[in-house]
């Protein structure tokens, strides 16, 4: 085959994959965070704090659009989880005024002074101690951000305290390059977050969770805060990286940077991801953290020297969604397996339910979420 023909044959399964990005998106109507009245609706109530470096608008049912802000604003939002759904599944308004009884709806959404943060963990949650921070990733609007967290939420049943920080992503498949800029755009704004959360005499735990492109503003804000004060504050224990777009050479080296005394590191790959494989097209083929081959020594070899990073390869699992590029939000074991370890306060890579940990520094298993085989390499402890 010729080259033409060779680069025909790589192109075709990203292009399925950006169609596959530009469907999903198309399918979703705009306008739709009205606050609906819900009653005695017996759906499931999300009530979270979103932070947002996005532009405001006056656009009835938008609120904020994939435009960079002038600043952080914070919004008290609630949401209503229908009934009967499958796990894993969002059941997007028809409109403005959505049906509590079988679509997602908000119920609240009320502008928040930064100086009434404390206030809101207070009064909201009670004695809850800690809070789960959610980092969406590229081609998410607002609408999808908040509806998309309140699946997870809704679906864990993990009593965190959510807080989401929704980033400058325009929704669109073709502006990949500008949502890049938009992460990098937002990294203070998450380190103030997350320092926040930290300081908080309510908050005795931080966990932070960061999917695809949003991995790389959530490891990058850690990083910032590290070489600012010496190191991450104490109260964030663990990190869960859910199919990063991370260029694995830079990962390594901002793991460096954080310092000894860095959370744990949980990351979720998959081989078969498409998004991801788009992702590596457009970077010049370097491989994405989330894409890596665990059966590969090299990558072996580099997670043996790294400290407290445990891998979970889920490329064995089926279901989910088309892309594999969400499973730990649409998979219905993955997300059991993920709620249960979240309320429990245990490390995502911890052996009992999902492995059974092999050898020394460096270990695989074959897990038992759904009969299919999962690869788990744990790196080095100290």
């Amino acid at each position: 085959m010729n080259e033409a023909g060779a680069f025909a044959r790589t192109l075709a399964p990203l292009l399925g994959a950006l169609g596959l990005l530009a469907l999903s998106a198309c399918a979703r109507p705009e306008g739709v965070l009205v606050p609906v009245a819900v009653g005695d609706s017996p759906g499931t109530r999300v009530d979270m704090l979103v932070a947002t470096t996005r532009a405001a608008t006056d656009a009835s049912g938008v609120v904020f659009t994939g435009e960079r802000g002038d600043g952080l604003a914070f919004t008290d939002v609630a949401v209503s989880v229908p009934p009967n759904r499958p796990v894993g599944s969002i059941q997007w308004p028809s409109g403005p005024n959505g049906d509590p009884a079988r679509e997602f709806v908000v119920t609240r959404l009320e502008p928040l002074p930064r100086t009434d943060i404390v206030s809101w963990f207070k009064a909201r949650h009670g004695q809850k101690r800690r809070a789960l921070v959610f980092v969406h990733g590229f081609n998410t609007r607002f609408d999808a951000s908040v509806f998309g967290y309140a699946q997870f939420i809704a679906d864990t049943d993990a009593s965190l305290v959510p807080v989401l920080f929704s980033w400058p992503s325009r929704g669109r498949v073709t502006d990949y390059v500008y949502d890049r800029e938009s992460a990098n755009f937002s990294r203070s704004d998450l380190a103030y977050v997350l320092t926040a959360a930290a300081a908080s005499p309510k908050v005795d735990e931080v966990v932070v969770m960061a999917h695809s492109m949003g991995a790389w503003l959530a490891v990058e804000a850690l990083r910032q805060m590290a070489l600012k004060n010496g190191r991450v504050p104490a109260k964030i224990t663990n990190v869960v990286l859910a199919s990063p777009d991370l260029d694995i050479d830079v990962f390594e080296r901002q793991v460096q940077e954080l310092g000894p005394n860095r959370p744990k590191i949980t990351i979720f790959v998959s081989r078969n991801d498409k998004a991801l494989g788009l992702s590596r097209f457009l970077a010049g083929q370097v491989t994405r953290v989330g894409a890596v081959d665990l059966n590969d020594p090299q990558y072996a070899a580099r997670l043996e020297r790294a400290r407290d990073i445990t891998v979970v390869d889920l490329t064995a699992l089926q279901g989910g969604d088309a892309l594999n590029h969400s499973v730990f939000a649409t998979q219905q074991d993955i997300v059991g397996l993920i709620g249960t370890r979240l309320a429990g306060g245990q490390d995502m890579g911890e052996e009992q339910g999902l492995v059974a940990r092999v050898g020394g520094g460096v270990g695989a298993a074959v897990g038992t979420v759904a009969a299919a085989p999962i690869l788990v390499f744990s790196g080095g402890r100290n």
